[in-house]
């Protein structure tokens, strides 16, 4: 009988210790989770772009107006990536009444600031561009296009009767050649 009370009380430490450990693992993943959505937050109030996740940004990928839509995932630290950016802005400056430009940043918060809005403002980028901010690239990848392994540059150029998607870095005459087989 002493044995199964000793038994149940030190059940009770036990319980009482896991018990505890969980409400303190609960309450340090909740401070963890506010200061990241604070840290979010100040982020988004001083930058220049708008952020989206992507339930928010997904729109973006199916306007139905006239225009042929150019959506380019790209980021400051891609090489091919800011290659490829000039031809994006020529052909929004030369097509602005067929064309849509939107560039997509993929930069990590912590460069918004330091990298992106000096990077665009020292370009004199003029086409739209917005940040595309949500860590759960496995679920929203896909939904850009079945077949997008994530890499970058990719861009995505769409209009009402046509779509296709693109897996890698444009000249210009690559550019214009594929966007002719939406204008035409």
């Amino acid at each position: 009988m002493k044995n199964l009370l000793l038994l149940g009380v030190v059940s009770l430490i036990v319980l009482s210790s896991c018990k505890n450990k969980d409400e303190k693992e609960e309450a340090e993943d909740t401070a963890v989770e506010s200061q990241v959505a604070e840290n979010q937050s100040t982020n988004e109030e001083a930058v220049k772009f708008p952020i989206y996740n992507f339930e928010n940004f997904e729109p973006l990928l199916h306007k139905e107006g006239d225009k042929t839509y150019v959506v380019n995932f790209w980021a400051t630290w891609c090489k091919p990536c800011i290659a490829e950016l000039p031809y994006f802005e020529k052909v929004n400056a030369e097509q602005k009444d067929k064309v849509e430009v939107i560039l997509v940043s993929l930069d990590m918060p912590n460069m918004w600031k330091s990298r992106l809005e000096p990077f665009v403002e020292n370009k004199g980028i003029k086409s739209e561009v917005v940040i595309l901010d949500d860590p759960k690239q496995n679920d929203w990848i896909p939904k850009v296009a079945e077949e997008w392994g994530g890499g970058i540059p990719a861009t995505l150029i769409y209009n009402k009767d046509k779509r296709n998607f693109y897996e890698r870095g444009f000249t210009y005459e690559e550019l214009n050649t594929e966007l002719n087989k939406f204008l035409n």
